[in-house]
């Protein structure tokens, strides 16, 4: 038995695909998420209980345990793609998911979930922000 491999690409481009974001959807953004106040350190993120559901009235539906992040306010380095920034966004995908930031200057991290009827959501997810060393030597 043979099996096939497909791929396909997708170019993502960044003025032709991005959904842009106003100013005031920024701030709602960030005044509906709950945040954290990160000081210089090292911080690793992760979901560790909860799920969403937001589904009604649909029995064989999964709650989803995931989270957008928005991290802002100051510069940080995320530890995957070993990026300097002043501004990020992120997501976690289920409990074995995390985001390593190192901190430089003070940022805020906006936790939140995006969804198009609020009506039929139920359910916590709660994150992480784990201090896990004090920042020494950061580049």
């Amino acid at each position: 038995m043979t099996t096939q491999t497909s791929i396909t690409d997708l170019v993502v481009n960044s003025a032709k695909n991005c959904y842009q974001l106003t100013k005031e959807q920024m701030e709602a953004i960030q005044n509906k998420g709950v945040t954290a106040e990160l000081t210089q350190g090292i911080y690793v993120v992760r979901i560790k209980e909860g799920a969403f559901d937001y589904v009604k009235d649909s029995e064989d539906a999964e709650n989803e345990a995931l989270v957008l992040l928005w991290i802002y306010g100051g510069k940080f380095k995320n530890l995957k793609t070993n990026k300097q920034v002043t501004a990020g966004w992120s997501t976690l995908n289920g409990y074995d998911d995390t985001l390593t930031i190192a901190v430089s200057e003070p940022s805020k991290l906006c936790a939140f979930f995006f969804d198009t009827e609020i009506n039929d959501n139920a359910g916590d997810v709660t994150v992480s922000v784990i201090k896990v060393d004090e920042l020494r030597n950061f580049n």
